[in-house]
């Protein structure tokens, strides 16, 4: 603590800056400045100055108090006093995962405030709850994406120590803690890593500008900085995993990739800590050798979000086809994408206008986490609307069923448990007026073809967007929200107690549907899961071993077995389960 070091290797001179101080830092080895400090003078709000410029944040800044553009506050990692520190997370591949966005989930928009809410994700039977990003962004609002600070948890949520208090209480209360990380991209405001040293490179180009530099000249220290972050979140938080934004945008050529790289280094945290940590990858390349072995010649991730699961069953729900909802529609690509992972595995997208993916081959289900709501499928829809604006609530019931009884690791994104009525709009608070007019026009120009009024779209940078954002836990008991949060918690507890829906194989044979009729069939070893798409009752044949079975959940009233079939009243779903309700023992036949 009595130290500050930085890289900066194409300075001149270097100076630790404070409220009242400027002190000459000393070059090192490896274009590394350092300097000794007094203990009264290493607890003071700081800043650097390169060649006699401006002082600019830490590049590691613990703590942003006044935001992006200000001093950096050191902070004693050690001092934080855990209380759950014997407390395992349970294993990725029984996690039922639950996002949430700290600034929405409650009226008050902090860590604090979460943990008043840690008892409803407990009763709902969730094990894991997945933060969007943290790391100090611009401004007090945002979805975390445009981090700059990316070592400091942003101060409108509490900053350093409420996180941890936040995470510890998770803890208490069995809850796994996954942090949402941005490795792909800086934010346009704050994002001073540039005048620090090469951490960009012209090599590639990205949505936002010049590539992450992990494979140029000076690129090792620019690895090292974003693996100890992710090491930083692990061990000095205690957080159990990190989720990988958007890895399709990181580009690295290197022989051995800067993912493999970060997933070894967090295996090796694993083992020396002694907690079960992990690293699920946001990839739309449909790649299984992100998440295949190391040994196998994969990066060795442990999980990766699978969008197919999510497109095949919306546009089944919603009929939706623009964008790249074009690919998708029919009742035989989600039968494929519950029996092999990806429905895109090599297969022609239209658009994509090519070849896309790669077959998944002896992987487990469970490297794929599925989900039929996130941040990105709600919130970059022009008004944000949620599942529960486009379809029934007995649509919705089919969709939670499928999620919920698939192979895949399940998610859900916050409020989605009770329908809730507020959407999730996208929302910023950049402090550069040019910046924020221009976000205001680049989000109406984007969705101009899909309203008729581009001026409808809510501007993101508007207090009000962000307010119609947050949750309303008050009609979590009100009617039909309270009817689909028991839908949720049975559906949960139902995984849990019957291990067919607990399993990760994916079997080419486990489905039969009628693409015509309108109904599907997924076996889940002895255990059935019928839906019945239609708006009329129908009466779907089942396999001859279902006369051992119970209907253990129906979605609605008037489901009978019938011999070989089993009739379904419209728009509805069953799950028939062993007779005895034992967990089954038995595998695909």
């Amino acid at each position: 603590m009595n130290r500050r070091i930085v890289w900066a290797p194409s300075a001149a001179s270097v100076a630790m800056v404070t409220a009242n101080e400027r002190v000459e830092m000393h070059r090192a080895s490896d274009g590394w400045w350092r300097v000794e400090l007094s203990p009264e003078l290493s607890r003071a709000d700081y800043a650097f100055s390169l060649d006699g410029g401006p002082p600019l944040p830490d590049p590691r800044s613990p703590y942003q108090p006044h935001g992006v553009h200000g001093l950096s506050r050191p902070v004693d990692h050690s001092a934080f006093e855990w209380r759950n520190t014997k407390w395992q997370a349970a294993t990725l591949s029984s996690a039922i995962i639950y996002e949430c966005h700290i600034g929405t989930f409650t009226s008050s928009g902090t860590f604090d405030a979460v943990i008043e809410r840690l008892g409803h994700l407990r009763e709902l039977g969730v094990t894991h709850i997945e933060l969007m990003p943290v790391a100090e962004f611009s401004g007090a609002r945002g979805w975390g994406y445009d981090g700059v600070d990316l070592f400091a948890p942003h101060h409108s949520y509490g900053g350093p120590d409420a996180m941890k208090r936040f995470i510890d209480a998770a803890h208490g209360h069995g809850l796994g803690v996954i942090l949402d990380v941005v490795y792909n991209h800086l934010g346009p405001e704050g994002s001073y890593l540039a005048k620090f040293g090469p951490y960009f490179t012209n090599r590639y180009r990205t949505p936002w500008g010049d590539a992450v530099n992990l494979d140029d000249r000076d690129s090792d220290k620019v690895r090292r900085f974003f693996c100890d972050n992710a090491l930083m979140w692990l061990r000095d938080y205690r957080v159990d995993g990190l989720r990988l934004d958007a890895i399709h945008a990181i580009f690295d050529a290197s022989a051995i990739h800067f993912l493999e790289q970060l997933g070894a280094e967090v295996h090796q945290l694993e083992a020396e800590v002694g907690r079960h940590l992990f690293v699920i990858a946001e990839s739309d390349l449909n790649q299984p050798q992100i998440v295949a072995a190391r040994e196998a010649g994969g990066y060795g991730l442990d999980a990766q979000w699978n969008d197919d699961f999510h497109h095949a069953l919306h546009t089944i729900l919603t009929g939706e086809t623009a964008g790249y909802l074009a690919d998708f529609g029919s009742i035989a690509q989600l039968a494929k994408c519950v029996t092999r992972g990806f429905v895109y595995d090599g297969t022609y997208s239209k658009s994509r206008r090519r070849t896309h993916g790669r077959p998944v081959l002896g992987l487990s289900a469970h490297r794929f986490v599925a989900f039929m709501q996130n941040h990105d499928q709600v919130g970059n829809r022009a008004m944000g609307e949620r599942l529960g604006h486009l379809v029934t609530m007995e649509q919705l019931k089919i969709s939670a069923t499928l999620l919920m009884t698939s192979p895949f690791i399940p998610m859900l994104f916050q409020g989605e448990e009770w329908n809730a009525s507020s959407p999730f709009q996208y929302f910023t608070d950049h402090q550069d007026s040019a910046l924020a007019e221009s976000v205001r026009k680049g989000r109406r120009a984007e969705f101009a073809h899909f309203v008729a009024d581009a001026s409808e779209v809510p501007d993101p940078q508007a207090l009000q967007t962000f307010e119609r954002s947050k949750l309303d836990w008050d009609e979590r008991e009100r009617d039909e929200h309270r009817e689909i949060f028991e839908w949720y918690r049975q559906l949960i507890a139902l995984r849990r107690r019957v291990r067919d829906f607990e399993k990760g194989e994916l079997n080419l044979d486990a489905v039969k549907f009628d693409e015509a009729a309108r109904w599907i069939c997924v076996s889940r070893g002895e255990s059935l899961v019928i839906c019945n798409f239609a708006t009329s009752p129908q009466r779907i044949p089942i396999a001859q071993e279902a006369n051992r079975l119970r209907v253990a959940l129906a979605s609605k009233h008037g489901v009978r077995v019938d011999g070989l079939a089993i009739e379904l009243p419209p728009v509805s779903v069953a799950i028939l389960a062993p007779e005895d309700g034992a967990r089954s023992t038995g595998g695909f036949e």
